[in-house]
């Protein structure tokens, strides 16, 4: 795949990504001044588009990051995958404040706003997953908001990765179960489906809330040792859907999937293939 070759749209506009241009001076790009949403494509429509547009409204709103109209971005959703002829796969939308100054004081540019998809590669059955020493600080100002400063998760996931793990798993600043790099956590603890809450300092992730909503799950701070002492654990996010885990530091969990991963990944199947737009 060509990655040129493939359509976006970028401040209003469809064309070819070979031909997309943004300043230099562009704060997403020097500063990390930006907030995205990553969709998945499911029937050639993105999935549960409503609810990720209201936490791009809020992260941009927290970030004082003025978005396009809503209604435009979802129709430019629909654009880049059609476009694209995706009847599944990625979608992301990135929004940064714009130019400005070599520093972190901005400027007075308009906003860039952009609308990419790829196709989606499939995760295997199952994840390893290890935990990280490093942590999540549940005070800081852009915890919760979904922005583009991931240098911290790409240094992690490179370090799991080099133990053999998918994924790395964060604590909070009190040893707390938080998140993924790009997931949220749960886990069957003391016979009780559990996630971290919001307080941990989280992601609000899409996935998540569907899954509680589907699921009855507790949302409920536990210690990150917990994670390998559990019966059954799983991942979710917007590409995974409902992942699960199979060892935590080459621990393996007592089951892979278990009966209630299981039954959560059945439920969300079902949803996605009865509401595009839950």
């Amino acid at each position: 795949m060509n990655l040129d070759e493939l359509i976006v749209w970028l401040n209003g506009a469809l064309l070819p990504a070979h031909q997309a241009r943004i300043s230099p001076f562009d704060h997403g790009w020097l500063v990390g001044d930006a907030v995205f949403e990553t969709l998945v494509i499911v029937r050639g429509m993105p999935f549960a588009a409503s609810r990720h547009l209201d936490r791009l409204a809020y992260s941009a709103s927290q970030m004082d990051i003025t978005l396009p109209d809503v209604d435009e971005l979802r129709q430019a959703m629909v654009d880049v995958a059609a476009a694209n002829g995706l009847h599944e796969g990625r979608l992301r939308v990135t929004v940064s404040s714009g130019a400005g100054p070599l520093g972190s004081a901005r400027g007075k540019s308009p906003p860039t706003a952009m609308v990419a998809a790829t196709p989606q590669t499939p995760w295997p059955e199952s994840s390893d997953v290890a935990t990280m020493t490093w942590s999540i600080n549940e005070n800081n100002p852009l915890a919760g908001l979904k922005t583009v400063s991931y240098g911290a998760n790409v240094r992690a996931l490179a370090q799991a990765n080099a133990v053999g793990a998918a994924e790395a798993i964060f604590p909070n600043t009190k040893g707390e179960l938080c998140e993924g790099t790009g997931s949220n956590v749960f886990l069957v603890h003391q016979g009780e489906l559990i996630t971290p809450s919001l307080a941990s300092g989280c992601l609000a992730g899409i996935t998540r809330q569907l899954v509680i909503e589907l699921t009855g799950a507790t949302e409920r701070d536990v210690p990150i040792a917990e994670l390998a002492r559990c019966t059954e654990a799983f991942l979710t996010s917007t590409t995974r859907n409902v992942h699960p885990i199979y060892t935590v530091d080459q621990q393996r969990l007592q089951m892979c999937p278990g009966p209630v991963t299981q039954a959560a990944a059945a439920a969300f199947q079902q949803l996605m293939a009865d509401n595009i737009d839950p």
